[in-house]
């Protein structure tokens, strides 16, 4: 099979699926590349997420070679495209009825309302409607991707459900919570880790945290990021006399943050429905972490079982995310189950080597002409739900 991966560009949450593909391509006599559309943001470089790139054979850039680009897109057996707003580069499989399996966030971010715009159905017609009937399928990179496209007619029953996958790490899990109690003995620790904007919301990170000081509860909040936000919060900190439990270590890059996370025992992840995915979901849990996410946060309906490997809350409504830590606080136990649970979920189902599997099983069973393997849960599991 020659696969061609056709996105903005390579980061750390696609460099493992992409290493898992190009293998599975070269071990049946195939190729595999990633194509990156344009150069990475200073922002995201200062974060770290070039270093992914390194050592990567597979990465092309089409500003480096547009036309060898262009040329690996029209010969591919089968491409996968997401991240990328220039319709161009498939346009010419779309229309010769050529295999896409288009990846991507929720069209509607900011609100659902944003749908009924003439000028936007237009568009969504004329990028996915229309192909409907075609050999294109849709990889849901979130828990609202496929109720969007819902509205726009498109792809029926060919919505899968997918996202980021970063680097999984197999560790034993009692070494996992052990080592928690022993990076701060007798004292609760909490991670917070995003660019700090709105609708990240950090502010609930530190109600949270004000909620524990209140019922005279020791811990330590980790807050990485930076940002446009990052001195108010540090204001608001102080203001609610945090400054002896609240820490704002900077931008930490993806290694650096990993670690935060494996001391952390509760990890807080309390952005809104603009947060498409939120690969800090998939991270945390394999760190162990007892998880209160908001559930607008795209990864979180997919990978949480909210009880069982994890909680969920309305970001509207900060107070249930400020109960639900008081509630781990006070109950070992709980924090201890849940965090193996979410350990557990990350590395039986949503890893990078399940995910890339289940999908090169699918793209090389549609090539034959055969039915697409049908999967109860996880990656490539049809999204039938439709939130």
């Amino acid at each position: 099979m020659k696969l061609v991966f056709v996105s903005n560009y390579m980061n750390h949450h696609q460099m493992p699926v992409s290493r898992e593909l190009a293998q599975l391509c070269l071990r049946e006599g195939g190729s595999y590349a990633f194509i990156q559309t344009e150069p990475m943001e200073q922002e995201r470089i200062a974060m770290g997420w070039g270093e992914s790139r390194k050592e990567a054979d597979f990465v092309r850039n089409c500003w480096e070679d547009e036309e060898g680009c262009r040329r690996l897109i029209r010969e591919a057996d089968a491409v996968i495209f997401g991240g990328c707003e220039e319709e161009s580069y498939i346009e010419a499989r779309l229309q010769a009825g050529s295999p896409v399996w288009r990846y991507s966030e929720p069209l509607y971010k900011t609100g659902r309302y944003k749908f009924v715009s003439p000028r936007g159905l237009r568009k969504k017609y004329h990028d996915h409607t229309r192909y409907r009937h075609g050999r294109v399928y849709l990889l849901c990179a979130g828990a609202y991707v496929a109720g969007d496209f819902r509205l726009v007619g498109a792809y029926g029953g060919k919505r899968f459900r997918y996202g980021y996958f970063p680097e999984f790490r197999q560790q034993d899990p009692e070494s996992l919570m052990a080592g928690k109690d022993q990076a701060s003995p007798g004292q609760l620790r909490l991670a917070w880790a995003a660019r700090m904007i709105d609708w990240k919301h950090p502010e609930t990170a530190l109600q949270v945290a004000a909620g524990l000081q209140k019922q005279g509860i020791s811990f330590r909040l980790d807050m990485i990021g930076g940002g446009e936000l990052l001195e108010k919060t540090k204001e608001q900190a102080k203001a609610l006399g945090l400054e002896r439990q609240v820490f704002f270590p900077g931008y930490c890059n993806p290694e650096k943050t990993r670690e935060y996370m494996e001391k952390a025992h509760i990890f807080l992840a309390t952005s809104d429905r603009q947060e498409g995915w939120g690969a800090v979901v998939n991270e945390a849990m394999n760190s162990g972490c007892a998880l209160i996410a908001g559930k607008g946060m795209g990864a979180a309906p997919y990978l949480v079982r909210h009880g069982e490997n994890g909680f969920l809350f309305d970001h509207r409504k900060p107070r249930q995310a400020r109960e639900l830590a008081l509630q781990l606080a006070r109950e070992e136990s709980l924090r201890r189950r849940m965090g193996i649970a979410a350990y557990e979920t990350v590395r039986d189902l949503w890893n990078p080597q399940v995910a890339a599997r289940r999908l090169y099983a699918c793209i090389a069973a549609e090539l034959d002409g055969g039915e697409l393997p049908e999967y109860e849960d996880g990656p490539l599991s049809r999204d039938r739900k439709c939130l």
